[in-house]
């Protein structure tokens, strides 16, 4: 179930993002997702499970491997459950998988928002392969 203020914290989380710079394991894609998928619904705290724990793509690949994960979309189902039966039918604010390289992100309208090395990425969710429900 979504947080009362739902929408305040997405466009407050949007915000913060923009103005952080990536860093691997603090404020990479999966991390900034999973922090806001929490803070939106204030649900359990899934990036507690890899948060601090590598610095680079190398030690993020070798930290998805601990935890029986061999692709992000593994971690999304193991966490979430099965996924939309369609990327584009993702509301905003839910949490979303696509980009090229993969990452997680969270649906913001028409688009979703990814953290990645270059700033917060906008990328249409019809380029999404995944989804699921907040």
């Amino acid at each position: 179930m979504r947080h009362k203020h739902w929408e305040q914290i997405l466009a407050a989380s949007l915000t913060n993002a923009q103005a952080r710079p990536f860093v691997w394991g603090e404020h990479d894609c999966a991390t900034w997702a999973f922090d806001l998928h929490r803070d939106l619904t204030d649900g359990p705290d899934h990036a507690a499970l890899w948060r601090g724990r590598y610095r680079t793509r190398v030690g993020c690949g070798r930290v998805l491997h601990r935890l029986g994960w061999t692709s992000l979309e593994d971690g999304g189902r193991a966490l979430l459950g099965e996924p939309l039966e369609n990327a584009r039918l993702a509301q905003r604010g839910a949490l979303i998988l696509g980009g090229a390289p993969e990452a997680f992100g969270v649906v913001i309208g028409a688009k979703a928002a990814f953290v990645a090395p270059e700033g917060l990425v906008r990328l249409s969710i019809a380029t999404c392969r995944l989804a699921w429900r907040t």
